[in-house]
């Protein structure tokens, strides 16, 4: 998580510090819908590089956003899954979800 000596002043900011990526959205995307593997976030996610999802993945789960379980099996299994605060995060997506489909309407209606 942000050390709290580092946050930024505007929540705004703090906000675009935890998912302010293209590739953080479409990880929360996805596992808005219920828990995820990485091979399925890759597949799910054209254009990210493992690298990327890896380095993504543990900054969310760094920042609280992600739980990540791993099971004690040959070959070892891990899950991605949303923390509580991960959560929370449901009505920003929703609304970012809103307002896209909004906004294809409104350009291709050229109505702007």
């Amino acid at each position: 998580m942000i050390a709290k000596k580092d946050m930024p002043f505007c929540p705004v900011a703090i906000t675009v510090d935890i998912i302010g990526n293209k590739w953080k959205l479409l990880i929360l995307r996805d596992i808005l819908t219920g828990t995820k593997r990485f091979g399925e976030l890759s597949k799910n996610i054209n254009g990210i590089s493992q690298k990327v999802l890896t380095d993504n993945l543990r900054k969310m789960e760094h920042d609280g956003i992600l739980v990540r379980t791993v099971y004690p099996e040959v070959p070892p299994r891990v899950d991605y899954s949303l923390s509580a605060i991960g959560e929370t995060m449901k009505p920003i997506i929703a609304a970012m979800e809103i307002w896209g489909l909004e906004y294809k309407k409104l350009i291709s209606k050229d109505k702007w």
